[in-house]
């Protein structure tokens, strides 16, 4: 067998090899990351939409320095002051193209979904990136 077509078949090999979930596999992994946070966290988590997507804003361009796997889109908790009634929800997007763009395998994209709902989960009770890294 030749070099080229070695290659081409070791590339085909590692594509079929990537863990690739549906989209409610993801889902799943997303919610079962939210109901393993603490309790105590979980309770105040209010007026808040955790949603998947594919990609975020702008699409698949992977090359900036650090892809965008979450976001956190409201007012944090600590800052909602008496007048935040009658509210829309926040929003926490956790994006799967990214992740799954990745990282390989099954453990590795758990982990990484779970780790981003915890970050942005993070972002909702006010906690910046500083705090969270």
């Amino acid at each position: 067998m030749d070099t080229a077509r070695r290659s081409r078949l070791a590339r085909f090999r590692e594509i079929q090899q990537r863990y690739r979930p549906t989209r409610q596999e993801i889902e799943r992994i997303v919610r079962e990351a939210v109901n393993e946070l603490p309790s105590e966290f979980r309770a105040k988590l209010a007026n808040v939409a955790i949603v998947v997507e594919t990609w975020p804003p702008g699409g698949r361009d992977m090359r900036t320095a650090v892809p965008l796997l979450g976001l956190y889109q409201g007012i944090p908790l600590g800052q909602r002051g008496g007048d935040y009634h009658l509210a829309l929800p926040d929003r926490i997007t956790i994006y799967s193209g990214p992740i799954l763009a990745i990282w390989r395998t099954r453990a590795e994209v758990i982990r990484e979904l779970r780790a981003t709902v915890v970050h942005e989960v993070g972002h909702y009770f006010g906690l910046d990136d500083d705090e969270l890294d």
